[in-house]
């Protein structure tokens, strides 16, 4: 079996935004004169989907939307969020980004992201680093009606590069999966994917009881060592779902 193809995560894993974020979260809580995020509450929030997580917090405050006006929540959390980006002269991007491309697309390996954030916070952050080429096939929250730890973002990940990338043949098992949590990591594992994790946001010893490999920072991850294991294991077919 060869490693194939590497699926980044896009918050924790690309960009340091996790502040921003959990920031705008509460004022739209507020603008919707409910209570602000809870500390157990912004724990929980970690590797999940923007909708799922909307849903969650609205739930607990005794509030039911409708599927058009938590869409609508959500695109204005997005339109925040490029106004907020803008405001920086440089982006929180973390370190290794672009060396591990590089070394991926020396190995000739597909790259993919995989995210529960909404397509437009993502194709800013692209745009501005200008990774977007990198990035041929990228699924948002706003692609999936489910959120990590369910493997689907990964699974359509994985359809969407076979369709790109016809000769490909890609199966999960050829899939190296980037994450900094332990929703996303589970939502890898589910899809039948090996994870690396990064300690950007979990530290270092708990996600090490859960992944393949991991690191302290990107610029730690040695992709040779990597695709070594891989083309030591068989692959094994794909398990029904």
């Amino acid at each position: 079996m060869s490693l194939k193809a590497i699926l980044f995560d896009f918050n924790g894993v690309i960009i340091k935004d996790e502040e921003i974020n959990l920031r705008l979260i509460d004022e739209i809580l507020l603008q919707e004169n409910l209570q602000p995020q809870r500390d157990n509450e912004r724990q929980t929030s970690l590797g999940r989907s923007d909708r799922a997580y909307f849903q969650e917090l609205l739930h607990n405050r005794g509030r039911v939307l409708s599927e058009e006006y938590l869409t609508q929540l959500l695109k204005q959390k997005g339109q925040m969020y490029v106004q907020e980006l803008e405001k920086l002269e440089k982006l929180p991007l973390y370190s290794g980004i672009d060396d591990l491309i590089f070394q991926a697309r020396s190995h000739n390996l597909k790259l993919g992201l995989v995210s529960g954030a909404i397509r437009q916070e993502i194709d800013i952050v692209l745009q501005r680093a200008q990774l977007a080429e990198h990035f041929p096939v990228v699924v948002a929250g706003d692609d999936i009606n489910t959120s990590k730890p369910e493997p689907d973002g990964y699974l359509l990940a994985v359809t969407r590069l076979n369709q790109k990338y016809p000769d490909l043949n890609l199966q999960t098992q050829e899939c190296l999966a980037i994450e900094d949590t332990p929703a996303g990591i589970q939502a890898a594992k589910r899809a039948q994917m090996q994870v690396v994790g990064v300690a950007n946001t979990y530290p270092f010893h708990m996600l090490q009881r859960c992944c393949n490999w991991t690191v302290d920072y990107l610029t730690d991850l040695e992709l040779e060592r990597v695709q070594e294991v891989f083309s030591q294991k068989e692959l094994q077919p794909t398990a029904d779902k």
